[in-house]
């Protein structure tokens, strides 16, 4: 059985790859009324705001007629930005060498919060070096990683 996030990309990603882009990732935060849909874009020549607006109106419609989300929510389109969501073992691998951030899903040796240098992926795990060891944690593992942006 499909999560609603898996349902969501699968619809969206067609209208979004239409348009010239590429579906980064889907985040839905259900809380009632103030429920939102975020969907990242990303393009190789970076992504304005004519070009979220663009994505909006036709995800919007979509979302309209296909009805994928009970109740209300707000709909935000967004480039993913310096501090990006990783989502996918693609992400990590194509952001091996920088610092993140991730939450786990359930806690390993006693925390569930690290922030360390992503070493890359190997087969379906994330590498993740800090407090000077390397460590693999299975995707599936991983509630949310974020790229922390670097100042040099």
């Amino acid at each position: 059985m499909p999560t609603r996030q898996e349902t969501l990309h699968t619809l969206i990603e067609p209208a979004v790859a239409a348009l010239g882009f590429e579906l980064w990732g889907i985040d839905y935060q259900a809380q009632g009324k103030h429920s939102k849909l975020v969907v990242y874009i990303e393009h190789d020549d970076g992504v304005n705001v004519d070009d979220c607006a663009d994505v909006s109106r036709q995800v919007s419609a979509l979302l309209d007629v296909e009805d994928p989300i009970p109740g209300q929510y707000q709909l935000e389109v967004s480039s993913p930005g310096m501090d990006r969501p990783l989502y996918t073992l693609s992400h990590f691998a194509r952001f091996a060498g920088h610092t993140i951030t991730l939450r786990l899903r359930a806690p390993f040796e006693g925390q569930r919060r690290f922030k360390g240098l992503l070493a890359g992926v190997d087969e379906e795990e994330v590498l993740l070096q800090f407090e000077g060891e390397e460590y693999g944690f299975p995707i599936e593992t991983i509630e949310q990683a974020r790229v922390v942006p670097g100042f040099d």
